[in-house]
């Protein structure tokens, strides 16, 4: 499948200084996103990213936040429905640090472990549906809905079909 939302960012084009990014997904965008996302229909997708080089520790801080209004499905009702996200993020890359070089660290699970900044280069728009399918409901249902289960058979019935009642039976 083509990428038909992508942002490049190299690492040359990077700066000391934050750069601020405006992502906004135009309609042939929102349906891939929804294709990407696996979802009826995302309507809405926005996001706001500052960039900044940290050269002399070789970090790059990509900070921001995504708004989206998505079509769900809820597994409740089976009704379709729009909910709004909104999700900040923060994430730190090593521009010197290679994918061998992050497997054979010792860290602990409290540790901040940097990214790795693959082809010297990030995809905003990239950064931006991951922040999204992150928080995106497994099981999505509408405010206020609940699941009930109501069993279709009385007590005495679910007693009476126990196959241990019918062992119980057999001794007698």
């Amino acid at each position: 499948m083509q990428n038909l939302f992508s942002y490049p960012l190299k690492l040359e084009d990077m700066s000391s200084a934050v750069q601020k990014y405006t992502l906004k997904a135009n309609s042939e965008e929102l349906k891939y996103i929804t294709k990407i996302m696996q979802v009826p229909a995302v309507k809405k997708f926005t996001a706001e990213i500052n960039v900044k080089l940290r050269k002399k520790e070789h970090y790059v801080d990509v900070v921001g936040f995504v708004n989206a209004e998505v079509e769900q499905v809820s597994v409740i009702s089976l009704e379709k429905f729009i909910k709004t996200y909104h999700t900040d993020f923060k994430i730190k890359y090593d521009t010197k640090m290679t994918v061998a070089e992050v497997n054979d660290i010792d860290f602990n699970i409290n540790d901040e472990v940097p990214d790795v900044l693959e082809n010297e280069q990030i995809d905003l728009a990239a950064i931006a549906m991951e922040q999204l399918a992150l928080i995106l409901e497994d099981f999505p249902r509408q405010e206020g809905e609940e699941f009930k289960f109501e069993s279709e058979f009385d007590e005495e019935t679910t007693l009476a079909a126990n196959p241990f009642a019918v062992l119980k039976n057999l001794k007698k």
